[in-house]
């Protein structure tokens, strides 16, 4: 039997895992819907919905972003993994804790930066979609997936240092 906390986190990474699978479906589902649904609409009536475009571009950033989440999550984020060739092994530990610490302190600095932007955006009241929208509801996917991110990493880079693994933790 499992101790209680090891199950408890163990559900609270297959709710993460859940959340962040489904989203992904369904942003990219949407797009294909809507893209395909705008084509059509263009070749057979002359026009097409006249926010379509611009509500494909925001989806392409929030898949963007939960892409990049999710990949983090199974280490399965483009990187140049030079290192681990060629360190002896008992330093690569200690080399994937450096290279995940510095991705979590750029990530951690983007998190911050973009929560300034969308603090502006909401300032100045900036507005999307012919102003139907807050853009900051569509901006504030950028500090919290840095900030997650930030959070993946730093965890990684601990987990390096602890377990004495080059590979990064699973949630």
């Amino acid at each position: 039997m499992q101790p209680p906390r090891a199950s408890w986190l163990d559900r609270a990474a297959r709710l993460g895992r859940l959340v962040e699978t489904t989203a992904l479906a369904g942003l990219v589902a949407a797009m294909i819907g809507l893209a395909a649904g705008q084509i059509l609409m263009r070749n057979m009536l002359g026009s097409g919905l006249s926010w379509a475009d611009e509500a494909l571009r925001v989806m392409v950033l929030w898949v963007t972003m939960v892409g990049a989440v999710a990949a983090s999550r199974e280490q399965r984020h483009v990187s140049i993994d030079v290192l681990s060739r060629y360190l002896p092994r008992s330093w690569q530990a200690w080399a994937a804790m450096a290279t995940n610490g510095f991705v979590a302190l750029v990530c951690a600095l983007l998190a911050w930066a973009s929560y300034g932007f969308v603090a502006g955006s909401m300032e100045v009241d900036d507005r999307v979609f012919g102003g139907q929208l807050p853009a900051w509801a569509v901006q504030a996917i950028l500090p919290a997936a840095f900030a997650l991110l930030a959070y993946r990493y730093a965890v990684n880079s601990l987990g390096a240092l602890i377990d004495g693994t080059s590979s990064v933790a699973n949630d």
